[in-house]
């Protein structure tokens, strides 16, 4: 599908991305006063039958399951992946199908994408490494060089959104920054890796450890410094159901992809974590050794002795001995906008800590 095309069908109508979801439960509510059995399980099949009743290729299945398109079930006993039969009927249904899954799972390259635009590939080179187009996945040629390949539908997107880009001069802020060596493509990829690895939970420890992914080793002893909590955070990471790199040095390429590498996106990184900690610290604290499972919800309630109502903390003494399992959370304003520009003098955040002396930064910029 070129350009054209796409503008074409795009200005007929508009797909939506989980369409039918309305319709998904219909039939399955019953009038006030019937009676219901229990639902039986929903029937399952395996992931290589999914795929061919989709008529799709097994890394287009992964793409969508990676982008949510087609919602897979955990195995039995944390087995592999299943897709229930509904979910397969929901798609086969779709009026374009199997054509219009396919189209929106198609990737391409460089070459191809310049081809769909009607550019020159450097042309196009350019327009990913200024952040205009993202990537959605790459892979590893014979050299080991990571190929970015991208979304031939957001390609069309983004022509039919910013047509002045495809011909004419480079806007003159775009070219400053080419010129600076500036290169988009792998942190645009980190950015809607994580914001889709956060849609599929909802748990805050769990949406904390995405935002830790980004972080290196010793941003992240800075940010959070009980090892527990560390080691808490990587076992709840959430991890893509498809799409792991199998061989070795695909591994190690992900790995380091992975890792925030530009100051600015480290800081806000630093900071989601850091707001993120919070949340999590108030839903429950991380287990530590010695942790009685029972009484996790108030494991400070004990060491509490009889005291006045309220101590204000010294700000003298933030050693920490032992540092209890959860810390009290109170915050009064948004903890972003309250907390950035603090003087000496100004609200403690959560824990007695500003939240710039929380993220590790508190002498850096001092000379």
């Amino acid at each position: 599908m070129t350009v054209k095309e796409a503008v074409r069908a795009r200005t007929g109508s508009a797909y939506e991305v989980r369409g039918g979801d309305e319709g998904r439960d219909e039939g399955e509510h019953t009038s006030p006063g019937t009676s219901t059995a229990p639902a039986a399980p929903a029937a399952t099949v395996a992931v290589g039958r999914a795929v061919q009743e989709l008529g799709l290729r097994r890394s287009e299945f992964e793409l969508a399951v990676h982008l949510g398109l087609i919602a897979v079930t955990a195995g039995p006993g944390g087995g592999r992946p299943r897709v229930h039969e509904r979910e397969i009927a929901r798609l086969r249904e779709d009026p374009g199908f199997p054509d219009g899954l396919a189209e929106r799972v198609r990737t391409v390259g460089t070459a191809e994408g310049a081809a769909l635009l009607g550019i020159a590939p450097a042309r196009f080179t350019r327009l990913a490494r200024a952040g205009c187009v993202s990537p959605v996945t790459f892979y590893l040629n014979r050299y080991r060089a990571v190929v970015w390949l991208y979304l031939a539908d957001e390609l069309a997107s983004f022509a039919v959104r910013e047509p002045e880009l495809l011909a004419g001069r480079t806007p003159l802020g775009m070219r400053t920054m080419l010129e600076a060596g500036s290169d988009r493509r792998a942190r645009n990829w980190r950015s809607q890796r994580i914001d889709r690895l956060l849609k599929r939970t909802t748990d805050p420890w769990a949406r904390a450890a995405v935002e830790a992914s980004a972080l290196d080793s010793a941003h992240l002893a800075e940010v959070v410094e009980d090892p527990y909590e560390r080691a808490y955070l990587a076992r709840v990471r959430p991890e893509p159901v498809f799409g792991r790199p199998g061989s070795v040095a695909a591994r190690e390429t992900m790995g380091e992809l992975m890792l925030a590498d530009d100051p600015d996106e480290i800081l806000w990184r630093r900071i989601n974590l850091t707001l993120g900690l919070d949340l999590a610290r108030e839903e429950r604290p991380a287990p530590h050794p010695g942790d009685d499972p029972g009484a996790r919800m108030t494991p400070d309630l004990a060491r509490v002795t009889p005291a006045p109502a309220r101590v204000t903390p010294d700000p003298g003494s933030t050693s920490r001995v032992a540092p209890p399992p959860a810390r009290p959370v109170a915050e009064t304003e948004p903890p972003l906008a309250s907390s950035a520009g603090e003087t000496s003098s100004g609200v403690l955040e959560p824990g007695g800590k500003r939240l710039l002396a929380r993220l590790g930064w508190r002498r850096r910029s001092d000379g």
